[in-house]
């Protein structure tokens, strides 16, 4: 009967030692499971930059009904827009023609055939104050009797060394989501610990100052890239 009972109660302990057991282990694993304390932050960093290429596509049209005639006048417009050009100081390697086109259509009331030649001519160059005065004097073709295309596609200004500034940018936004972080840290009593994710945005090109558009129309340009950065909180 004692050894009934003496086994009976070891019995009793193992289960309760188990259980108990079992208890510390499931909270363990609860506490594994809780995620990890963090905060999201956003870093952001812009950068004042000027163009260092400007392209300007010129477009011209020369009209008539006698086809001869016609692609005459257009020759001469095309040696009048390549002259304006070297006098403004480009160089032949910096004109380039982008092609023509004809259209005609026949004029049933007046019997005659009605022939457009349309010509685009492209100036592009790293001289981006040279490109701006020869711009502000384009009235000189038109005085000349070339017409001038609205469709030309006008003066486009890029800044083509974007990767010189991509590391440092990138650097400098997330730094200024680590301060972000810091701050949210102390108001909280927490400290900021590794990161655990971070998504770099695209970099963006628009005018600077307030001018509207995507930054092509000014060689005066901001450079503007945003990071997400996750932080884990430590206590």
């Amino acid at each position: 009967m004692a050894n009934g009972q003496g086994t009976l109660i070891a019995g009793g302990l193992v289960a309760l030692g188990l259980a108990a057991a079992g208890l510390f282990v499931g909270q363990g694993l609860s506490r594994l499971r809780e995620p990890a304390a963090s905060v999201m932050v956003r870093g952001v960093a812009e950068r004042d930059v000027v163009a260092d290429l400007a392209t300007w596509t010129l477009a011209v049209q020369s009209a008539g009904t006698d086809l001869a005639s016609v692609q005459a006048r257009a020759d001469r417009d095309a040696e009048t827009v390549r002259g304006f050009l070297e006098r403004q100081g480009f160089t032949p390697a910096e004109i380039a023609a982008r092609g023509a086109g004809v259209n005609q259509w026949y004029d049933s009331n007046r019997g005659v055939m009605n022939i457009t030649i349309r010509q685009r001519f492209q100036a592009r160059t790293g001289d981006v104050a040279k490109m701006e005065r020869a711009f502000a004097a384009q009235a000189e073709i038109i005085r000349a009797g070339v017409a001038l295309d609205d469709d030309g596609g006008g003066l486009t200004y890029s800044f083509t060394r974007l990767n010189d500034v991509k590391p440092a940018m990138i650097a400098e936004a997330t730094r200024a989501a680590r301060e972000a972080a810091d701050q949210f840290a102390a108001d909280s009593g927490t400290k900021v610990g590794g990161i655990r994710t971070a998504t770099q945005g695209l970099f963006t090109i628009t005018g600077r100052d307030g001018d509207p558009g995507p930054g092509t129309d000014t060689p005066n340009q901001k450079v503007r890239v945003v990071t997400t950065v996750e932080f884990r909180l430590e206590d």
